[in-house]
């Protein structure tokens, strides 16, 4: 039954896709740059604009029944005046172009600092709104205005609970331009993540000392004494690749060098067996920053792959990335 019903709802779905398009594609990610035109804006009247109508509809009402005609005069042109500004509203978002999304990495629980840019075309656009699908408690709007051919980077606020890749989510963009009886809006559901890195652990022990044991274990790098052959990993370098004992032994070998460290530090996955898999990830994130705090080039063994020893913004990016993109269990 339950799969039956699953059947028939893909095929509702694919339906509405084919004969509705307008109320279903918007819920895909849509690729940069994604241009507002008037097959995807919509138009409400807002509650003033209701009861302005109601206002202008007993106004008419009256000024008919005692045939006075300048009351019916007052009545039309306040009418023309109010409806003219659905036009001016549509036009502040007809042609409107998302151009670009930027964000700045940021740690999860901390707040990611989103960067939307649009470009308004050739005409300047006034009152214009921004405020996400999934807004949380204190999210507030955003209101801009752009000058005729400007580009224009909206500054947002976007709470994080996770690491991993974040998506944004969809965009309602709106406009009550110029007298808030109507609401002109579409939405934008831009196909953009931004990289959330794990929450390092608040109260870290101090990092691993150099020359303890597991500085002792990875004591195998690119140094150049050939010290043994191993299995290859999807980590290491083609030209370290023993080509001559592979083919005898049928399976791809690695040389591995030995180089004397002990000058770096060397962040081990496997010497936190005491911590549960998340707790891991904190560690060795709140270990990273402070190796770069201290000036101290490190090394990160991770289940798959080993990075560094380095040190810098660059090698710090690489190392939390590869943390934040870790699976959510361990395989």
């Amino acid at each position: 039954m339950r799969a039956a019903f699953a059947r028939r709802w893909s095929d509702l779905l694919v339906l509405a896709e084919r004969r509705l398009p307008a109320l279903t594609r918007l819920k895909r990610p849509e690729t940069l740059p994604a241009i507002l035109n008037r097959h995807r804006i919509y138009v409400l009247p807002t509650r003033f604009g209701l009861v302005f109508s109601l206002m202008l509809l007993v106004m008419m009402i009256g000024a008919l029944n005692y045939n006075n005609n300048p009351a019916v005069l007052l009545t039309c042109l306040l009418g023309a005046a109010a409806y003219q500004s659905v036009f001016q509203a549509f036009a502040a978002i007809n042609g409107l172009e998302l151009h670009a999304l930027k964000a700045q990495p940021c740690s999860a629980g901390d707040t990611l600092q989103l960067s939307i840019i649009f470009h308004s075309g050739a005409s300047a656009r006034r009152g214009l709104r921004l405020r996400r699908e999934k807004a949380l408690a204190g999210d507030a709007e955003i209101v801009f205005d752009t000058g005729a051919n400007e580009t224009k980077a909206i500054k947002a606020e976007l709470p994080t609970l996770r690491r991993g890749w974040q998506p944004v989510g969809r965009i309602r963009v709106f406009s009550e331009y110029p007298f808030g009886l109507f609401q002109v809006w579409s939405w934008l559901n831009p196909d953009f993540q931004a990289l959330v890195y794990p929450r390092a652990e608040a109260h870290a022990p101090p990092l691993p000392q150099a020359g303890g044991e597991a500085q002792t274990r990875i004591q195998h790098s690119a140094g150049d004494d050939l010290a043994t052959l191993r299995d290859y990993r999807p980590s290491d370098p083609r030209r370290h690749i023993a080509w001559k004992a592979s083919a005898r032994h049928n399976t791809l070998l690695v040389k591995e060098f030995e180089q004397q460290r002990g000058h770096e530090t060397v962040l081990d996955w496997y010497a936190l067996d005491g911590l549960d898999y998340e707790a891991r990830i904190a560690r060795i994130a709140a270990w990273v920053g402070r190796a770069e705090a201290a000036q101290t080039p490190y090394l990160i063994v991770l289940p798959h792959t080993r990075i560094g020893p380095a040190l810098g913004a660059e090698h710090r990016h690489v190392c939390l990335r590869e943390l934040a993109l870790m699976p959510e269990v361990a395989t």
